[in-house]
């Protein structure tokens, strides 16, 4: 097998013989990049004896020692499944516990939640608030699972009157962002905040095709897409309950 050397830096030295350059990211930087995360997380993430050959590994399938944030035993799996899954075994259970069960579904404040949104995210929120009112009070979710290791989901914008989310999808400027794998995490997203009575909307812009039933498919967001989320949450609730929700200059 000849060996690879890539654009990230990764893999054989480019230019001693035999090596073939491609000129594009190695899988591992591929996947941490799709899945909106950093090759340092992941280290920061593997047992400390595993952190070198991490650091130059390209093999999304490659297994390694993790370490859970919550302070449970090492546990074995590889990069993909590290990166997509659902954390180590006792973090599983965890979320199936009765007590865990017994919150799911519940909105809350999570104070110290740091993510990145995009402007046209705040767009697509302002605008919406200009037709429903929004809670700002809340900003995560509850789940019966676990997902990226957490028992809770931060979606764009959360209407717990209505037990419904709303989120903003489109590819970026790498055109690479909600497809492939990030496109399926995003639907065990969804699929986690069904299982405990949530629906969700998606506004899929920029080329992307629909994730589900309740994706609205479209080039950029306008005016008219915010009506089209605003239809949706009648036809998902009912016109009373989102009629009870409607500012002044909306009726």
């Amino acid at each position: 097998m000849a060996a690879v050397s890539f654009a990230c830096g990764h893999g054989a030295v480019a230019g001693e013989p035999g090596v073939v350059a491609l000129r594009r990211a190695c899988p591992v930087c591929m996947l941490v990049h799709e899945t909106q995360r950093s090759r340092g997380e992941l280290l920061r993430r593997a047992a400390p004896s595993q952190r070198a050959a991490l650091a130059a590994e390209t093999r999304i399938g490659a297994e390694y020692d993790w370490r859970c944030a919550r302070g449970h035993d090492r546990y074995r799996a590889t990069i993909v499944e590290q990166l997509t899954g659902t954390a180590c075994a006792k973090c599983r259970q965890s979320a199936a516990a009765p007590a865990s069960r017994a919150e799911a579904g519940l909105p809350f404040m999570h104070p110290g939640l740091r993510v990145g949104t995009s402007i046209t995210e705040h767009r697509l929120k302002a605008m919406l608030a200009e037709r429903i009112r929004l809670n700002h009070r809340v900003n995560a979710i509850r789940i019966a699972r676990t997902f990226h290791g957490r028992t809770e989901v931060w979606p764009d914008i959360i209407v717990p009157q209505l037990r419904l989310t709303v989120e903003y999808d489109d590819p970026g400027r790498t055109r690479m962002a909600h497809r492939g794998l990030k496109a399926g995490t995003d639907a065990d997203k969804d699929d986690a905040l069904r299982e405990v009575g949530w629906e969700v909307i998606r506004v899929r812009a920029g080329g992307l095709e629909a994730l589900g039933p309740n994706s609205i498919v479209c080039g950029r967001l306008s005016s008219e897409v915010v009506d089209e989320v605003v239809r949706r949450m009648r036809r998902l609730r009912g016109d009373a309950a989102v009629d009870a929700l409607l500012v002044s200059n909306a009726r």
